[in-house]
């Protein structure tokens, strides 16, 4: 069984920056492709960024290309979403996801708790 906690999210102001964390319980985080996905208040689940499961190979959403940079470290279990200039769109619900096979999309095994970001006008 894989458990996923988030931390990092907050009150932003456009312009600003976050950082995501999540850590990842379990001996076997290094064989998993991890990804974050969001959801904003009465829109559906967006896929943001994927890491495949040594972090050789990354994917962003467009929406977020740019902006976002996703990493991982296989030694302490965690991984994380820096997010840069930060628009009033960003705003959601950011889940860290986890899967053994590489995603792109919002179907993912293990889900975490999830941690609200906001960022204001």
């Amino acid at each position: 069984q894989v458990q996923l906690v988030e931390s990092g999210g907050g009150l932003v102001q456009a312009g600003g920056s976050l950082r995501l964390s999540c850590t990842v319980s379990g001996r076997t985080f290094s064989s998993y492709a991890m990804g974050w996905v969001r959801q904003a208040p009465g829109k559906e689940r967006e896929h943001v960024a994927t890491i495949s499961a040594r972090g050789m190979s990354t994917y962003y959403a467009d929406s977020v290309k740019g902006r976002f940079t996703i990493s991982r470290d296989n030694a302490k279990n965690t991984v994380n979403l820096q997010m840069n200039t930060l628009k009033p769109e960003d705003t959601a619900v950011y889940y860290c996801v986890a899967d053994l096979r590489v995603r792109y999309g919002t179907l993912w095994d293990y889900w975490g708790q999830g941690t609200q970001v906001t960022v204001s006008s």
